[in-house]
């Protein structure tokens, strides 16, 4: 029962920190901007978000909750470092964010 009240308030803050549908995140990883931030580690975190978001919540694995957790902790950790770029629709702090799930701006 605690599992499921902890799985329960994962989802939750998985649904807060990934703002983007998956129709939305795989057209973003088509693209350029999103290929020039880091190093393909957000890629592959944008495919799995996507993978887990086409998944029902009674399909979600305990490697899905923990890899929601994973998410959530890096969109957090993610915004409290907007940092001073004066063009944030195109900045790589704004790209980096949307290959995990997160734009920013909506």
């Amino acid at each position: 029962m605690a599992e499921e009240r902890d799985h329960d308030a994962i989802h939750r803050d998985f649904d807060k920190a990934v703002n983007m549908t998956p129709a939305a995140l795989e057209k973003w990883l088509a693209t350029d901007e999103s290929r020039s931030v880091g190093t393909g580690v957000g890629h592959d975190e944008g495919k799995r978000i996507v993978a887990i978001r086409h998944k029902k919540k009674a399909e979600l694995t305990d490697a899905d909750y923990d890899h929601m957790r994973k998410v959530v902790g890096y969109v957090h950790r993610h915004l409290a470092q907007k940092g001073s770029a004066d063009d944030k629709e195109h900045s790589a702090w704004r790209y980096s964010l949307m290959n995990w799930g997160h734009d920013p701006l909506k």
